[in-house]
């Protein structure tokens, strides 16, 4: 394992341990809207805290991308982090939350892991050296097409604009697929892709610390993640499918009637 790994680790852990200590009394968290729909606790900055101390402790010259503080520093190597994915599923004690950690060296994803402390299920990946759960391998599903597949998705919550759009793509998988779950951490959904929990994965209007570490799992995992299009702009568009190569193809396939020009491009 990698040293920068087993450094993230260790800060998933130092986070989760916060979460955990504050779970049962929510309700006496000072909560802040920063935009419709998207909140942030002084749990959601307490845990961002901590992971930063780790990762500076080891690596003060790293660059940092974080959801509630933005960016800090510059250097070829850049650790995107999200403290709590999930804080609505949180705040409600929704037991659907995780802690997502990646890094990048010259923008390609180095290693990543995505963290559920309630469960104690730790997701890691490295760079050609594929994807773990709890230090067990994991694989994506063997799925060859929609049917019968579980599909794992997210309500665009941030921006509404494609709320049309999207609806017309839900409806598509619900004649086509087996089912459809929306838990409500976008980090845990890829990583359930890359266990094989969920044969699939697409979302839209994802923030980059939503999707780093789990898109570096599907791929380390045996699957493909792409944007709408079958680019590789998912970071920039903020939209994104993953699952295995043939599953993935018949995802973006029954999503392509519904792709306007923004989601294209």
């Amino acid at each position: 394992m990698q040293p920068t790994l087993t450094i993230a680790i260790r800060a998933a852990r130092a986070a989760g341990r916060i979460l955990m200590r504050y779970l049962d009394r929510v309700d006496q968290l000072h909560i802040q809207a920063k935009s419709q729909n998207d909140f942030v606790t002084e749990v959601d900055r307490a845990a961002e805290d901590a992971i930063i101390h780790e990762l500076r402790a080891k690596y003060p010259d790293h660059a940092i991308l974080a959801e509630e503080s933005g960016a800090h520093g510059k250097s070829d190597f850049q650790w995107v982090i999200d403290p709590l994915d999930g804080t609505t599923n949180y705040l409600h004690g929704f037991p659907q939350f995780s802690i997502s950690i990646a890094l990048r060296h010259r923008g390609r994803l180095e290693c990543g892991l995505v963290y559920d402390p309630l469960r104690e299920e730790m997701f890691t990946a490295e760079r050609g050296g594929g994807a773990q759960m709890n230090d067990r391998r994991i694989r994506v599903a063997n799925r060859l097409g929609l049917e019968g597949a579980l599909i794992g998705t997210g309500f665009p919550f941030r921006d509404q604009r494609q709320l049309d759009t999207y609806l017309a793509m839900f409806r598509t998988m619900i004649l086509n697929t087996a089912g459809l779950r929306r838990p409500g951490s976008a980090a845990l959904d890829l990583a359930y892709v890359a266990c094989g929990r969920t044969d699939g994965f697409w979302e839209l209007g994802l923030a980059e610390w939503d999707m780093a570490a789990g898109a570096l799992l599907i791929n380390e995992a045996g699957g493909t993640v792409t944007d709408l299009a079958g680019g590789d702009r998912y970071f920039q568009t903020g939209n994104i499918i993953g699952g295995n190569l043939k599953l993935h193809r018949a995802l973006r396939e029954a999503l392509q009637p519904h792709l306007n020009s923004s989601l294209s491009a």
